[in-house]
């Protein structure tokens, strides 16, 4: 029967390279040198390759075992994955569920899901980041979030629309440009304030500002850009379901642009590990579902 490389063999070559050398490796792995020596001349062997070159007290990762550790550390971290998926599943519940979503989906349907999982597993704890554009998505690929409800996907993901969501350009009853008593362009925008909510993520993507003015405010909270219009400070695209009250009351008022008044923002629920996720994960996913199913 062929012999197979172990993943403690992996393991062995992956950690002579981050640790700088055979006796640093032993003491990293908790084993005699001559083990760790041997699962790299195992490797070796089994492939025919030269994994090191010794430069003076140094071993040197030649071309073909650079390949070799770059494929060892995906092999290495899927195989991790899978463990702590299975620990996961044989243990219940998770203990946390992390969610990264964007701050355009309606706070009030997200709380009605984080109460109806409360109900059912009342000991999870949740741990909510509320986002802007590429930061959502950011987040979960930064393992920073267990599931994402994201305007983005990301290449490689796959995401499932929840809904639209609609973005009216507002401004205070009383504001100047609604006295200009006609239909407005993007021009008459161009000498009065626009209020924007900044981009969480770390490689802020200034093209999603798509109007250019001599004036504007970037915040980072859309209750920020609300209370701002409201006030009279500005004009914004703001989520009517959000501003549903002061479009009520008279506070605010839509903009008569001749195009581009209404815009829509369609959201994604995504999974970090759609493979591996937890039970409570896949619950709250399948109740945030049903959630903005009812909403279409």
């Amino acid at each position: 029967m062929a012999s197979h490389i172990t993943l403690e063999q992996w393991r062995a070559l992956l950690a002579v390279v981050e640790s700088g050398g055979y006796a640093q490796a032993a003491d990293k792995l908790h084993k005699s040198q001559s083990a760790v020596t041997y699962a790299v001349q195992k490797i070796e062997s089994l492939l025919a390759v030269k994994v090191f070159e010794i430069e003076g007290r140094k071993a040197m990762l030649t071309p073909t075992g650079q390949m070799l550790y770059r494929r060892a550390v995906a092999l290495v971290q899927e195989a991790g994955d899978i463990e702590r998926a299975a620990h996961k599943l044989s243990a219940g519940w998770e203990a946390e569920i992390r969610i990264a979503a964007e701050i355009l989906f309606p706070s009030r349907l997200l709380l009605q899901c984080l109460e109806r999982f409360g109900q059912e597993s009342p000991r999870t704890r949740i741990e909510l980041i509320e986002s802007v554009m590429s930061g959502t998505a950011e987040a979960l690929l930064n393992g920073e979030a267990d599931l994402a409800i994201t305007p983005q996907i990301p290449p490689g993901l796959p995401g499932e629309r929840l809904l639209r969501i609609r973005l009216l350009a507002v401004a205070h009853a009383d504001h100047p440009l609604h006295h200009l008593d006609r239909e407005l362009s993007y021009r008459d925008l161009r000498d009065y304030r626009h209020l924007v909510v900044r981009d969480s993520g770390g490689k802020r993507d200034k093209r999603t500002i798509s109007v250019e003015v001599d004036q504007r405010w970037t915040v980072s909270q859309i209750a920020t850009s609300i209370q701002a219009v409201s006030m009279g400070f500005g004009f914004a695209w703001l989520p009517e379901e959000q501003i549903r009250q002061e479009l009520q009351a008279g506070l605010l008022k839509p903009l008569p642009l001749r195009e581009g008044g209404i815009r829509e923002a369609a959201l994604y629920l995504l999974l970090a590990n759609p493979d591996f996720a937890g039970p409570g994960v896949r619950r709250m996913a399948e109740i945030i579902r049903e959630c903005a199913g009812a909403e279409i």
